[in-house]
This record gives structure tokens, C-alpha cells and sequence, in this order.
């Protein structure tokens, strides 16, 4: 896993720019009541997948931002392996979120803050990096990680 710095990447503004839009569909999730995690799948510079948060209004627990943004890059490129694409999320992926981004072979995971009660991409849990399994996936974290923070701590302080 890289962490992000600044010089960790020749792609430095790439993440930055893909990372604000992740963060805007964060912020819908917020409007909506929702924990405000946006999530977005890029393939050759285009944005195939998108999703936010919709666990309460679906009622649906794996509606999670990774879920869906996965799901809609597989229904745009027409396949259920998003090899060659990068995803973007504002939060550390949970255990169920790093076994899609596994199975669905994504090159590259790219997030901003850390989840240190249920992330499983290097700080409760390492999946997308286990040996065991027939992927791994590079890493970068900490792209636009203070914003990111900030919106989920305004959300549950907000909410105690």
C-alpha cells in the first residue's frame, strides 16, 4: 500500500481530480441521510461507474458506494471483470466492499480516509492484498483524505 504525499504517483492530480468527483457523490449520500462515501470506477480515462451510499433508502445493506459503482462499470463495459480500471472511494473499503473490488479483478483501489473500525484495505483487514486469493490490487490511500474525514465526522456528530 502507498501512501499518498504527493510524490507517491506520477498520477497525482489524475487521483486528486477523480477523488473530488468521488467526493461530490459523498456529499449527495450526505443530503440523502445517508454515511456520505462516494465511490467512482475509471477505465481509460472515462468514468464507467458511479455510485453513493444508499443503504437506508434501499434498505439494503450491501448498497454501499463500492457496491454500485462496480456494478455500474460491469453493466457499461459489459463485463463482470473491470480489469484495466481504477476505483476511486472516499472511505477505506469494508470486507465486503474489497471482496467485490477482488473478484471483480480492478487493477487499482485509490481512497482517502482510513476506516479504522471495519476497513479491510490495510488497517482491521488486508483482502485486497491476501496471497491467498487469485487477485491483488494496487493501493494508493490518503488522496484527499482530510475532506473526506471531515464530511463523515460532520455526519455523525451530527447525528449523536
Amino acid at each position: 500500500m502507498r501512501m499518498f504525499n504527493g510524490k507517491t504517483s506520477g498520477h497525482i492530480e489524475q487521483h486528486r481530480n477523480y477523488m473530488m468527483q468521488a467526493l461530490k457523490l459523498a456529499e449527495q449520500a450526505y443530503r440523502q441521510k445517508e454515511v456520505p462515501v462516494g465511490a467512482i470506477v475509471v477505465h481509460q480515462g472515462r468514468i464507467v461507474g458511479k455510485g453513493f451510499n444508499q443503504v437506508e433508502m434501499l434498505k439494503d445493506p450491501t448498497a454501499h458506494a463500492e457496491m454500485l459503482a462496480i456494478s455500474a462499470a460491469c453493466a457499461t463495459l459489459q463485463n463482470k471483470y473491470l480489469t484495466g480500471c481504477t476505483l476511486y472511494v472516499t472511505l477505506e473499503p469494508c470486507p465486503m466492499c474489497a471482496g467485490a473490488i477482488v473478484w471483480s479483478k480492478i487493477d487499482r483501489l485509490v481512497f482517502g480516509a482510513l476506516d479504522e473500525k471495519a476497513g479491510a484495505c490495510g488497517s482491521v483487514f488486508n483482502i485486497v492484498n491476501n496471497n491467498n486469493l487469485n487477485h491483488q490490487v494496487e493501493v494508493i490511500q490518503g488522496v484527499l483524505d482530510i475532506d473526506s474525514e471531515f464530511l463523515l465526522k460532520q455526519f455523525f456528530s451530527e447525528r449523536r
